[in-house]
């Protein structure tokens, strides 16, 4: 089993990861687990084990009940947990990946996102429904987020690697990928993020 698989940290520790962190980390290691292939897991590992160390924490994962654990890093010892440095428990952070009442997030996040796409293509047509397709694979895929809670950084990442590269657009496409994005927003009655930068190729 290598869905916790770190190397730790020799530096110190914070008191406790902030909760901000607590959620990447486990976006992180459903995406590995989801990963169509090694390579892509262990990629989503790497970048998951490096915020982990960015706090002096590691990641252990405690099969009995499906549970990743995030201890500090001064607690381990040959990669595990060594009873007598532990002072207070309550800095660890231990994640459920499954279990009854764990609802499967990814799945909720595409059911939402999947809406938002045909209401976009239903009000304003084909174009611009695949573009907010492509945003919704995106936020889905890479972040497992609700297209209408995109930060300004992630539209900019989109806009400029993903949506070039990956959706394979069409110059029609690529013209309106900016209304498009006003219109995902616009469809889940939301608003764009401060700092986004769409208007200049807005109608």
């Amino acid at each position: 089993m290598t869905d916790a698989e770190s190397n730790g940290n020799d530096g110190g520790s914070a008191e406790k990861l902030p909760e901000a962190t607590v959620d990447e980390v486990e976006r992180l290691t459903r995406l590995a687990r989801r990963a169509s292939d090694d390579d892509e897991a262990a990629l989503y590992r790497r970048e998951r084990d490096r915020l982990l160390q960015e706090y002096g924490f590691a990641p252990r994962y405690r099969e009995s009940d499906d549970t990743l654990v995030c201890y500090p890093s001064e607690w381990m010892a040959d990669g595990t947990a060594q009873l007598d440095r532990i002072e207070d428990p309550d800095r660890a952070s231990e994640i459920t990946l499954s279990g009854p009442g764990d609802p499967d997030r990814y799945d909720e996040v595409e059911t939402h996102n999947a809406e938002i796409v045909e209401a976009v293509a239903d009000q304003y047509g084909a174009v611009h429904g695949a573009n907010a397709r492509a945003f919704a694979d995106f936020m889905g895929n890479h972040y497992v987020k609700r297209v209408d809670r995109a930060t300004a950084d992630e539209i900019a990442e989109f806009r400029e690697e993903y949506f070039p590269r990956n959706a394979w657009p069409s110059d029609e496409q690529r013209d309106r990928i900016a209304q498009s994005l006003s219109y995902v927003f616009e469809a889940a009655d939301g608003s764009l993020p401060p700092g986004t930068q769409l208007s200049e190729e807005l109608e």
